[in-house]
């Protein structure tokens, strides 16, 4: 199975609503759909994307500029493309937007193997579970009244979660310590719940916020310091009883290493885009498992999925519909848990008619 082209389609979704959160205010996404093509009509499938479609092309002739790596090559020899890759941006650097493509194209070849094989992603991958909790991320933002919280706390709990992320960041520390006292209160106390920090804060800001959360039970703290200061966010998981959960931002095994290494969280969080994509994503995870720290998805539900079924220490699915649109399959719940569809490849596939919708719009 060769690879003949590889095709790239770029669209923006855009919100009903404008979201807030420390990192500021998000009204879209441009979308980069990768379809692989191979001889034998196979066709892989990925997608990657840039907020408020800011730099969308760059990240699109990154992939297509990489696409000289495999063109006329095996689609399964994965891993040789890993390498070539990885040695092909060395001048450009190591994290970033040559990542990114790097990424863009190890999902689509995946999809391809595991289409061509007949098989789920995550039975290739060897298989640990055949579903995975997930928590709802698609709320309870920082641009969320008290009332709006309360009420998009109780939906999520009515819709079957056991498991919500709320986001922090106003500018007194009482104010977010109030709005978590509101969701715990909506929710109960045995509902889960994560609060995410968005790289807001300072060390102190977040020992000293991490501390008064204390009593709310969160499951964890989430990034609350800026990714490039892993020293400090070790102090602070260090300092603090609730788990720190960080990685979402972090680019490739070198990167994880070094948090591993610093003890800087508690729970791992890859980004199936900025990881190096599902070669690099699984790295990271058994290097983690060695560790014994676990590892839970950031976005990409659909994709990420698959991942995390293949691994033992995979503890939550990050449940972001943001992109669901963009697929023919949704997702299927059950008690609380994301299950794992048995469908070959990533088991979801792009709804063209809704694509050419957006490319038209």
């Amino acid at each position: 199975m060769k690879v003949v082209r590889v095709e790239t389609r770029c669209v923006t979704e855009r919100l009903a609503k404008p979201i807030g959160s420390a990192l500021g205010q998000l009204h879209s996404f441009g979308c980069i759909l990768i379809f692989v093509h191979c001889d034998n009509g196979v066709v892989g499938e990925n997608l990657v994307f840039a907020l408020n479609a800011r730099r969308t092309r760059v990240l699109q002739a990154m992939i297509e500029e990489l696409g000289d790596l495999i063109v006329g090559r095996d689609a399964g020899h994965i891993a040789g493309f890993w390498a070539r890759a990885w040695k092909d941006i060395n001048f450009l650097g190591h994290k970033g937007v040559p990542v990114v493509g790097i990424s863009a194209l190890d999902g689509a070849l995946w999809d391809a193997l595991g289409k061509m094989s007949k098989l789920p992603l995550y039975r290739i991958l060897g298989g640990a579970q055949d579903r995975v909790p997930a928590y709802h991320s698609g709320g309870l933002w920082l641009s969320s009244s008290d009332r709006e919280l309360a009420a998009e706390a109780e939906s999520f709990v009515a819709a079957g979660f056991k498991a919500m992320k709320m986001r922090l960041g106003s500018p007194d520390p009482a104010t977010d310590i109030a709005r978590v006292r509101t969701v715990r209160t909506a929710i109960g106390p045995h509902i889960k719940l994560m609060a995410d920090g968005n790289q807001g804060l300072t060390e102190s800001q977040a020992i000293r916020l991490g501390r008064a959360l204390e009593e709310f039970d969160l499951t964890w703290f989430e990034e609350p310091l800026p990714a490039w200061d892993v020293d400090g966010l070790a102090r602070v998981a260090a300092a603090l009883d609730t788990p720190i959960a960080s990685g979402e931002t972090e680019y490739t095994r070198y990167g994880f290493r070094r948090m591993l290494e610093l003890r800087s969280a508690d729970i791992l969080m890859p980004d199936l885009q900025r990881v190096g994509g599902v070669s690099e994503f699984m790295r990271v995870s058994h290097m983690a498992e060695s560790y014994d720290i676990p590892v839970s998805s950031h976005l990409f539900p659909e994709t990420s999925l698959q991942v995390l079924g293949a691994l033992a220490n995979a503890n939550y699915l990050e449940y972001m519909p943001w992109f669901s649109k963009l697929y023919n399959e949704p997702i299927e719940f059950a008690d609380g848990q994301a299950l794992v569809p048995e469908r070959p490849g990533w088991g979801f596939t792009f709804n063209q008619d809704y694509v050419s919708h957006l490319e038209r719009t």
